[in-house]
């Protein structure tokens, strides 16, 4: 219990910190101002994000860990290397190299390895809640999420305390336009290419695959960054429009379209695996049908919600994702890369499910709502 408590109370004085450095660099009036702007694409892309998860959604508290950890720990930690990395690069370059340098090569290496490190500690201490890419992607997103949100309030704090809101070449409007409309997705496309290195590594039975995919994801993150960073620090204009259009919104589109085939393959795991949990007596053989789609589970939910309220169908959502985790858990079984506890957490999970479906079951007219759309989608 004390290790969290210690991780919390970090972050809480990284924030302060962070919060300090701002206000001495922009003022508390451009703290503020950046702050409210930063704020507004961190709503979109996070919806993003829980909507790829929503097969099995992780648990909320990691969730917000990871951004914490995102905005706080791994900020601070590459605003200590980046400012040592600017000013040795000044030393040796003359004024002004050193802030090549850190945008080029230490801000690529430094932040990637230090948004990378909540992901290898997933994988490290918490490794159930790793069932593949989509896992991968969505910690991954969190974390650069929270990153982005820091460093957008002293982008946009020092585009307003030099040109206000708006101006021709400036401010806080122009400087929202590029980093808040154009590019609120760079640090977590970035990221994710580490975190599906880390999901590539949870589902493997090669210990090989399982060290060298997580490098492999992390130094294609670190080129990537390193890639974007150069084109707008060395390229000009031209050249950072060459490369969000022929590099970024491409490889954007790609991580899209794993996405979506990663949540069919979800689908199909678990559509392969609840029949065989409905012979075990886990589950009704009514409820593989509903089980096995995202439109029948939510169909389910909101047949619930009309007939017996938020409660009950709070409890069925709790019993939807312990069996898609459960599913998860036995296919990796099968495949051999389930790891030493899976007996252990296999029970657990069989434990949980089942009293989320007598939560669901025994909530007054829950299971006439549940048998009501069953009976709909069979007309």
């Amino acid at each position: 219990m004390l290790a969290p408590v210690v991780g919390l109370v970090a972050l809480g004085l990284a924030a302060l910190v962070l919060l300090g450095l701002g206000v001495g660099k922009v003022g508390p009036l451009g703290v503020g101002v950046g702050a409210a702007a930063a704020l507004l694409p961190v709503g979109p892309v996070v919806a993003a994000f829980l909507w790829i998860d929503r097969w099995e959604p992780e648990p909320a508290k990691l969730l917000w860990l990871a951004f914490a950890w995102g905005a706080c720990g791994a900020t601070i930690c590459s605003l200590v290397i980046n400012s040592t990395a600017e000013a040795l690069g000044d030393l040796a370059l003359g004024h002004g190299g050193g802030n090549t340098v850190a945008a080029t090569i230490s801000a690529p290496i430094t932040e990637e390895a230090a948004k990378g490190i909540f992901l290898v500690g997933l994988l490290v201490w918490r490794r159930q809640e790793f069932d593949g890419l989509v896992d991968g992607i969505v910690y991954a997103g969190f974390v650069a999420t929270g990153f982005a949100f820091t460093e957008n309030i002293e982008y946009f704090g020092r585009a307003f305390v030099t040109y206000g809101f708006g101006g021709a070449t400036g401010g806080v409007i122009t400087a929202f336009i590029l980093r808040g409309v154009l590019a609120p997705f760079t640090h977590p496309l970035f990221t994710s290419m580490t975190g599906i290195g880390i999901g590539i590594a949870a589902r493997t039975t090669s210990s090989r695959v399982r060290v060298f995919a997580p490098l492999i994801g992390y130094v294609c993150a670190v080129l990537l960054h390193s890639l974007w960073n150069s084109s707008a620090t060395l390229g000009g204009a031209d050249a950072f429009l060459i490369v969000y259009f022929l590099v970024i919104l491409p490889i954007l589109a790609a991580m899209v379209w794993l996405v979506v085939w990663q949540r069919r393959r979800e689908q199909r795991v678990v559509a392969a695996q609840l029949p065989g949990m409905a012979a075990a007596g886990w589950i009704a053989d009514s409820e593989v049908s509903l089980l096995s789609s995202l439109t029948g589970r939510r169909g389910w939910r909101t047949a619930v919600r009309k007939r017996a309220g938020a409660h009950a169908a709070k409890a069925v959502h709790s019993y939807q994702t312990a069996a898609t985790e459960l599913a998860f858990l036995r296919d990796a079984v099968e495949r051999g890369a389930a790891g030493a506890d899976a007996e252990q957490r296999q029970r657990n999970l069989l434990a949980t499910m089942l009293a989320a479906r007598r939560a669901a079951v025994n909530a007054p007219d829950a299971l006439r709502a549940t048998r009501h759309h069953l009976d709909r989608r069979q007309q």
